[in-house]
């Protein structure tokens, strides 16, 4: 595995175990297991120890993380006449403090790097939880607003960290991670060695700068990528995210019974987008996504226009959660994970760290102004509001059905020549 299959997309092999049996041949961990007895009973082996109780617990710390978002996003919106009340919050106050911590967030991602290559990437996650910890008891024992906005802003600082994975040379505890991982009895001399044949041929690619990413090779990955994230964010999820209870309430519904079921319809839907994307494809599912969100909001926003005009008065509020309830499952479904695996997809190896990098800092400068201004919005023009997320879920329809491509089940080299022979074009 050379410099030029890294950079052109190409790996020999995964870095994830497959269990894949068919007519009788065991596809292994480095692809097929072509040779009979004890090298299949090695790879039984190293399957059926796949699922140990420290794969079982280190899964369930990762997964600990999507907590930690998911409170620190959904916290602002069922506390905020709380929180208003016992600080004396004026609304452009509370939405500092709303929206600071996606401020956090995006500090918390420029300096992950150098954390994680400093004390790990264990380390770095155990770094964050500190900073995590630190913001909640700020908040909780705040009696000034500068107080709660500063524990709000290392709440960020801890899940901008948190969100950063993958190397810093130990292989020495690589090896014994991976041992406990996969077993006491498994053999992992294979992944190992994949494992390191790969991160020290990615070690000798030249670092590519943000800068590196503006060449014309990169124009129509970087509008896919970009795009979608802007689109994405301005598609209005984090102010309806963050203050779900508000819009509830303006709308004459129970916020209780509201939050509920939006978490209701999330969960389930966000499985579904899982299965659902290596079968359908990922522009399909952003398709009928992005049509999902357009409706949702279109529905909010009449909602609050009949409303205003003193219409259909007890239909209203039904009308305001079953927006809110499809915007949510149908963003759950497509666009609220899949810019990110294709971002991931479209860019070159040696690229991706840099790409990730822009694309992150995008996302997290359009969550925070959409988090900022959703309450002077909502001030301004409730119905207009979301008649305006409503429109650019309606661009974002346009944008996948044009320039975003296909992904499933082509190689990285597939995506990149389709990409750069496009970019050409241009």
């Amino acid at each position: 595995m050379g410099r030029e299959s890294i950079e052109e997309g190409k790996l020999s092999n995964p870095l994830l175990v497959k269990n894949f049996d068919s007519e009788s041949q065991v596809y292994g961990y480095g692809g097929r297991g072509e040779n009979s007895g004890a090298g299949n009973e090695q790879q039984s082996e190293t399957f059926s120890s796949s699922a140990t109780t420290m794969v079982v617990l280190s899964t369930l710390v990762a997964v600990s993380g999507s907590y930690v978002f998911g409170s620190a996003v959904g916290y602002s919106s069922p506390a905020r006449s709380g929180v208003m009340d016992d600080l004396g919050l004026t609304v452009a106050e509370y939405s500092v403090f709303g929206s600071i911590l996606t401020i956090g967030a995006m500090i918390g991602a420029v300096v992950s790097g150098r954390i994680a290559d400093y004390i790990g990437r264990r380390g770095a996650m155990a770094f964050s939880e500190i900073f995590c910890i630190l913001g909640w008891l700020a908040i909780a024992f705040s009696k000034v607003a500068w107080w709660a906005d500063l524990g709000r802003l290392l709440v960020g600082c801890g899940m901008g960290l948190l969100s950063y994975v993958a190397k810093i040379g130990q292989e020495k505890k690589c090896e014994d991670a991976l041992q406990n991982l996969r077993g006491k009895n498994a053999d992992i001399s294979q992944e190992k060695s994949e494992i390191r044949d790969y991160t020290e041929t990615l070690k000798q690619l030249s670092e590519a700068s943000i800068l590196d990413l503006f060449q014309r090779r990169y124009a129509y990955s970087l509008i896919v990528g970009v795009g979608l994230m802007v689109l994405q964010q301005f598609g209005g999820v984090n102010g309806i995210a963050f203050y779900a209870s508000t819009i509830f309430i303006s709308a004459g519904f129970s916020d209780s019974i509201g939050t509920i079921a939006m978490v209701a319809v999330q969960i389930p839907m966000t499985g579904l987008g899982v299965i659902l994307m290596d079968k359908s494809g990922r522009r399909p599912l952003l398709l009928v996504s992005s049509t999902g969100t357009c409706l949702g909001c279109l529905l909010v926003g009449l909602s609050f226009l009949l409303q205003k005009l003193q219409q259909w008065k007890l239909v209203t509020p039904i009308l305001a959660l079953v927006g809110v309830l499809v915007f949510t499952g149908s963003f759950s479904l497509g666009m609220g994970g899949i810019p990110w695996v294709i971002m991931s997809e479209i860019f070159p190896i040696n690229m991706k760290g840099s790409a990730g990098s822009l694309v992150t800092l995008v996302s997290w400068l359009g969550s925070w102004i959409v988090s900022y201004a959703f309450n002077f919005l909502m001030d301004w023009n409730s119905a207009g509001t979301f008649f305006i997320f409503s429109c650019i879920s309606g661009v974002t329809i346009l944008f996948v059905a044009k320039l975003v491509p296909e992904t499933k089940g082509r190689t990285l080299e597939e995506i990149q020549t389709s990409m750069n022979r496009f970019s050409e074009k241009r």
